[in-house]
């Protein structure tokens, strides 16, 4: 958004989509979480929008279900049709104006601008103001952002859409260190988990520092049900490209199953590819991050 590094991303769906969620850590910031649970009737999804601004990046969501209804997409309960469209929100007030965040017309603008195309990577929407490496103060974090990957099996797809914005390191294939805290200096990547254990952490870690939010998709058929154990599966990628992950991460991902094969997918399967994918889009988010301020 002019004047603050911070934004929004939205996932529009195609009719008939089915959603779940899974949240982990103890700081989220959620909207539409509850009606995905799998014991709750609504099984569908119009749109999941990604944001910056912490909570108040929430409204947002309003600029979204406008558009969608506007294009007359939405759940017909008579009188109207209601777009259903859960969100997700990243902590990113820490530099500039701290009122600056994402709201309606964001929202609208993200939906406007959407396309299939490839989702743009790194510095944009929702990645724009995130950081990664927080466990020694946001003065020697680095920049997190936005990525995305896809994998291929057979006839189904799965592919992930991440903002990374978490309190530990991104780690590569190998488990190193490629994007995180840095040393007092400025210089080099601490290795913030090694740190940890060799007692250099903070005593105290602030909640609500760090979220990394995405949203997991499949061409697979899928009950409401099997969406959510996806979106549970997906979260196995978390832990193989950050690290630590702490209690303080409000981290959420959720699950869309488009149904567009034609015919359910062994879900097993499609978890290992979904775990997959959210490690590749974490990394690719910040391998192609950039400061905002010296682009």
């Amino acid at each position: 958004m002019a004047g603050r590094a911070t934004g929004c991303s939205v996932v529009l769906c195609p009719e008939g989509t089915v959603g779940g969620v899974v949240q982990r850590g103890g700081a989220p910031g959620t909207r539409e979480t509850d009606l995905l649970r799998p014991e709750n009737t609504v099984s569908v999804v119009h749109a999941v929008l990604l944001a910056g601004g912490s909570a108040f990046g929430l409204d947002a969501a309003g600029g979204v279900m406008r558009w969608l209804e506007g294009q007359h997409i939405g759940l017909d309960v008579g009188p109207a049709r209601v777009p259903i469209v859960p969100a997700a929100v990243l902590f990113d007030l820490w530099l500039g104006d701290a009122r600056i965040r994402p709201d309606a017309a964001c929202g609208f603008a993200a939906c406007t601008a959407a396309s299939a195309d490839p989702p743009a990577q790194g510095s944009v929407g929702a990645g724009l103001g995130a950081t990664v490496g927080k466990l020694f103060g946001i003065q020697r974090a680095g920049k997190g952002g936005i990525g995305s990957a896809s994998l291929r099996l057979g006839a189904f797809t799965v592919g992930a859409l991440v903002a990374v914005n978490a309190i530990g390191d991104v780690l590569d294939e190998d488990g190193r260190p490629i994007a995180g805290a840095r040393h007092v200096d400025g210089t080099g990547l601490v290795d913030s988990s090694r740190a940890l254990l060799a007692g250099e952490g903070r005593a105290q870690m602030a909640a609500g520092m760090a979220t990394t939010i995405g949203v997991v998709a499949t061409d697979a058929r899928l009950t409401k049900a099997q969406a959510t154990q996806l979106a549970a599966l997906a979260h196995h990628g978390l832990s193989r490209a950050i690290s630590p992950l702490t209690a303080h991460d409000g981290d959420t991902l959720f699950a869309l199953a488009t149904g567009g094969v034609g015919r359910p997918g062994d879900l097993n399967v499609l978890g290992v590819l979904a775990a997959a994918c959210v490690a590749g889009a974490i990394r690719n988010a910040v391998r192609v991050a950039k400061d905002p301020a010296a682009a």
